[in-house]
């Protein structure tokens, strides 16, 4: 060879060397960059989701002697002592309650007295020697407060804090407004000391039930009229004596509905009353809150008053709410119960919208716990001796009283109470409903709404839909390839492949309209049609081919080799046909008209039209293409040497299928499934419109689901950015990516052991 050619082949030899690094760079550094956008991907999603996890804390910020405390810092019986505390919403100014009948508005960062109001209530005193007030109930959310008299009549007001913003400065001005008028209302017609009270008021009634200094229980109820002149609110009062023979209760409730009253007394026996009638109140139930020998120390509502928290001297909290029995009968019942610390419970202060409560023991000791996560949050050694405990709107900070004449304001980081793995994925026993549950509901129009946040029907969801799409698109798919790639005539083949492959194509959110609001309507009224096709059709196919046989062989043979199949298409469009011509009949024959009212009534099987037939046949004709065009490729890359050399050792096209091909083609084929797999998994837009998006954890082929895709996309954009429902969507995002993950590992890592134990065949 001449040189001039030597050296042209080594520049050639040279240009071939500098492609093949530069092409081995750009794939493997393309690699790297996929790696590292899933990485990042999947740290995006759990930096959002660990907060969800994080412990909440507490910091003392402010300590204080007690504001408008006349005489000594010490409370003084009769003139000084604090009956309740408040702070609003932006935790900047507290009220506080003084037993001599004022109200102080004061900073909770240093305890420097706002305003300071009286209620007016000296003159009604019987004895001067006394605490003006002798009662207080409180209903946080609205700000409603009730002050008993030692007269038999009460007060209520409402503590507000109006916002201004002068000088583009944030102003909270505190105010007091009557919403009963600011004259005192009779409660106890015979004047007695109000020892006990409760109240509720809403826009169209008032109801106060109070124990009387003598133990009788007298509920007030007062009718609101307004004038059309002058929007005058006169009240109409009609007073009653609950008849109870104890004369030791110290303990009242009554719910924001007026229709629950509840009586305890300090060995923790109660009665639950109706009262939505107000002059006949009807005892429902008597039973007891603690064990024997146990008193009970504290009786409050959570927020929403639905549930009951009891406070003993063992250091149990408990809820309780009603559940009804199979009389269909509320009966209050235990639901569950917090630590036991074996020193009594001081103090318990709910939340105002969430149902987390706080509780203080008598040696000081702060516990904050969530009752829907069953869950203890915190615990903290305050130091003091609790009288009086409060926590903010927001539960972002809590004031604290002790005995010394101190007042401590502190600041609480608690954002998501509400999230534990309990909730997330185990049954939980919400308010209001009959048995632990597996729920899914993130938001109402309440405030008093017990958000629920179990992910377990949102993943059952989803693999439910996966199932069902893959219980289609598999048999057909896979089959489909394997007569593609190994029977099809190579003409055939050209005009079908490209046929399935392009179906791909069709965009999903098509698929889901069209199943949505054509297919679950058809299925719904041809119910008896759709399962008379998946009956005869099989059938009639397989009776076709045996007969194919008995046709001559002068016909048969007309018909080219690899062609065959062309010859069913109006075979089964013809079975179609015939399953819809007769379903009717067949209907009307064997289930009184209505195959749909049968499963129903004599099967007891609930039918939603939208339900998993709808989302297994769109679903499985979406993945259908995916799973056929890799698994045709793999079948059809299967070296000719192989089918030849079976062939040739005398083999039928049967055995150098199963034996051959199949085997060899088998990591293909099966990546191919996982590779669909993960798809429906993943699917939204078919399973957002072809389902009733209802979390159901129901395996019936006649009920919808709501998938975790799905739920992402409803959610998402209506929900508050940071907040435990935000949070808790991007663990559902976080999952979801787990399951393909997992799936797509999965599959790779068989899809290699089966490659290397067939590649030698």
């Amino acid at each position: 060879m001449s040189e001039s050619r030597r050296a042209i082949v080594m520049r050639s030899w040279r240009r071939r060397l500098l492609t093949d690094r530069i092409a081995r760079a750009v794939v493997g550094l393309g690699g790297v960059a996929v790696v590292g956008a899933i990485s990042l991907i999947f740290i995006y999603l759990l930096s959002t989701v660990l907060p969800l996890f994080w412990p909440a804390e507490i910091e003392q910020v402010a300590s204080y002697p007690v504001p408008g405390q006349a005489g000594s810092a010490r409370d003084q019986p009769g003139q000084g002592t604090t009956l309740y505390l408040a702070v609003e919403e932006q935790n900047e100014i507290a009220m506080r309650l003084v037993s001599d009948g004022r109200v102080v508005f004061f900073r909770t960062r240093d305890g420097h007295v706002i305003s300071e109001t009286g209620l007016g209530l000296d003159a009604q005193a019987l004895r001067p020697e006394q605490p003006v007030i002798r009662s207080v109930a409180a209903e946080k959310t609205d700000a409603l407060v009730a002050v008993g008299l030692a007269d038999g009549h009460a007060r209520l007001f409402r503590h507000v804090y109006r916002i201004s913003f002068p000088n583009d400065q944030r102003l909270i001005t505190p105010a007091l407004e009557y919403p009963l008028g600011e004259e005192s209302l009779l409660i106890d017609d015979q004047g007695q000391e109000l020892r006990y009270l409760a109240a509720q008021n809403d826009e169209e009634q008032a109801t106060i039930a109070a124990i009387t200094a003598d133990h009788r229980v007298v509920l007030s109820h007062f009718s609101k009229e307004v004038s059309f002149l002058d929007d005058e609110v006169t009240l109409e009062r009609s007073s009653v004596e609950i008849a109870v023979n104890n004369p030791h209760l110290s303990h009242i409730l009554l719910d924001k509905t007026q229709r629950n009253l509840y009586l305890a007394d300090d060995n923790g026996q109660l009665l639950h009353f109706d009262v939505s009638d107000k002059q006949a109140p009807v005892l429902l139930q008597q039973l007891q809150l603690t064990a024997s020998g146990v008193n009970l120390t504290r009786l409050t509502f959570q927020s929403g008053d639905v549930s009951l928290l009891v406070g003993d001297s063992r250091g149990f909290v408990t809820q309780w709410f009603n559940v009804r029995n199979d009389a269909n009968r509320p009966v209050l019942t235990k639901i569950r119960d917090f630590h036991e610390r074996r020193v009594p419970v001081q103090a318990i202060s709910s939340e105002y919208n969430r149902k987390s409560f706080a509780t203080v023991d008598a040696n000081g000791m702060l516990a904050l716990y969530h009752t829907t996560a069953d869950r203890q949050l915190l615990t903290e050694d305050l130091g003091v001796r609790v009288s009086q405990l409060t926590l903010s709107p927001r539960a972002s900070g809590m004031l604290i009283q002790d005995d010394s004449g101190q007042m401590h304001f502190w600041q609480i980081d608690n954002e998501y109470p509400e999230v534990s793995w309990s909730v997330l994925w185990g049954k939980v026993w919400y308010e209001g409903y009959q048995e632990p549950e597996y729920v899914w509901q993130s938001s109402s129009s309440d405030n008093d709404f017990e958000p629920k946040f179990s992910l377990a029907p949102l993943a059952f969801g989803t693999l439910k839909a996966a199932f069902y799409a893959m219980l289609l698109a598999m048999p057909l798919a896979i089959m489909g390839a394997i007569y593609t790639a190994y029977f099809m005539a190579p003409r055939m083949r050209q005009l079908v492949k490209p046929g399935i492959e392009i179906m791909e194509a069709l965009p999903t959110v098509i698929l889901g309209f069209l199943a949505g609001l054509w297919l679950a309507p058809y299925l719904e009224d041809h119910l008896a049609a759709v399962v008379a096709v998946m009956f005869l059709v099989p059938v009639g196919i397989l009776i076709f081919a045996y007969g194919w046989q008995f046709i001559p062989a002068a016909l048969r043979h007309r018909i080219p080799a690899g062609w065959d199949a062309a010859i069913l298409v109006p075979v089964i469009l013809l079975l179609m046909w015939v399953s819809i011509a007769i379903s009717q009949p067949l209907e009307l024959w064997l289930f009184d008209g209505s195959l749909r009212h049968w499963i129903e009534t004599d099967l007891g099987i609930a039918f939603d039209q939208r339900n998993s037939i709808v989302v297994g046949l769109a679903m499985g004709f979406a993945v259908i293409p995916t799973i056929f065009s890799m698994a045709e490729d793999a079948i059809f890359s299967v070296p000719n040497h192989l089918r030849n050399g079976s062939l040739a050792l005398g083999a039928s096209q049967w055995q150098t299928l199963v034996k051959v091909i199949l085997l060899t083609a088998s990591p293909g084929i099966f990546a191919a499934v996982m590779i669909g797999m993960g798809r429906a998994v993943g699917e939204t837009m078919i399973v957002l419109m072809a389902t009733g998006n209802t979390a159901v954890m129901d395996f019936s082929i006649f009920q919808g689901m709501r998938t975790l895709s799905a739920n992402i996309a409803v959610e998402m954009p209506e929900t508050e950015v940071g907040s435990s429902h935000y949070r808790i969507l991007f663990l559902a995002a976080l999952v979801l990516f787990m399951f393909t993950f997992v799936f797509n590992t999965l599959g790779e890592l068989i899809r290699q052991r089966l490659r290397k134990k067939y590649s030698s065949l």
